[in-house]
């Protein structure tokens, strides 16, 4: 078990220095136990090169086997709490934008049909709360992503169990004396000479990836870690934004709201848990909930 909790944190930190002051062990000790896990395999489990650590195949499997062993433990940790205590412990991880609009509704209707469950909730972005998802430290995360897999799944051989609630496109703010603030539509390409703000870092590599098809290199002005904070920005003339639908409330005073024509950058929000969890009556109560908040979200 040790050498897989150390693996684990070879992996998810991409380098033996850092795993060890995650570990609070030395360097050392951590090639020490990835050495003899891999002589008990018979097999490398890492690749060594100058731009850090990687995982093999083989040290992928082992790494989906010991986040499938600490769910395990942790399984066990809770229904023993359950028995001594008589109450669930149920731990929810969200990202700020839809914990706030999507989970409290939930939250409440989940209380009602189990008023003795014990609620948590963590927030966390979703290359965080999705290893916690698979390591059982948390039971569900209401996460996101963009084009592609999600945050950390390649070559995971036990996926995350993931239920899709919405997409949430990212729409163009502007101020609203901007010459474009009128249109019911805007192509990305016509705002290649405007300067940019943005809420989140990710948008930011979002936006370059999209303005690159479109034939530009965005301007960067401001890179923020809250979209109402990006909006504000705008307001006060730093440039225009990309924000997420459900980010755009409560609104700000002075901006205008504008569609990008397809292919328009989406997020895609859902549910993540892992098999185990996903049949527990709290969990299932939970993602129906969900389900039902995102539904009224897109109907409004």
């Amino acid at each position: 078990m040790q050498r897989l909790r150390v693996l684990r944190a070879v992996a998810e930190h991409g380098s033996f220095n850092q795993a060890a002051t995650a570990l609070r062990l030395t360097p050392s000790a951590v090639s020490q136990h990835v050495a003899a896990l891999e002589r008990s395999l018979g097999a490398q489990v890492v690749t060594r090169s100058t731009r850090g650590v990687t995982l093999t195949r083989s040290g992928q499997i082992m790494v989906s086997a010991a986040e499938s062993v600490a769910a395990e433990l942790e399984h066990a940790k809770q229904q023993v709490d359950q028995l001594s205590t008589g109450r669930t412990q149920l731990t929810i991880a969200t990202f700020t934008s839809g914990g706030r609009l999507l989970l409290p509704g939930a939250l409440d209707r989940l209380t009602t049909a189990h008023p003795d469950t014990v609620l948590h909730v963590r927030e966390n972005e979703p290359e965080h709360s999705l290893p916690l998802v698979r390591q059982g430290a948390v039971d569900l995360a209401l996460a996101y992503h963009f084009d592609g897999p999600l945050p950390g799944q390649q070559g995971q051989s036990h996926s995350l169990r993931w239920t899709p609630l919405m997409e949430d496109p990212l729409h163009v703010v502007l101020p609203e004396g901007h010459p474009l603030a009128g249109r019911d539509a805007l192509d990305l390409a016509e705002l290649a000479v405007e300067p940019w703000v943005l809420g989140c870092l990710k948008t930011e590599a979002y936006l370059r990836r999209y303005a690159e098809r479109a034939g530009f290199d965005p301007e960067i002005r401001g890179t923020t870690t809250d979209y109402f904070f990006a909006r504000s920005l705008v307001a006060a003339g730093m440039g225009i934004s990309l924000i997420p639908s459900i980010a755009l409330v409560p609104e700000v005073p002075g901006l205008r709201t504008v569609p990008i024509r397809p292919p328009a950058p989406t997020r895609h929000i859902g549910v993540a848990t892992i098999s185990r969890r996903r049949d527990h009556p709290q969990v299932t109560t939970l993602i129906q909930a969900l389900r039902d908040q995102a539904a009224v979200l897109n109907e409004g």
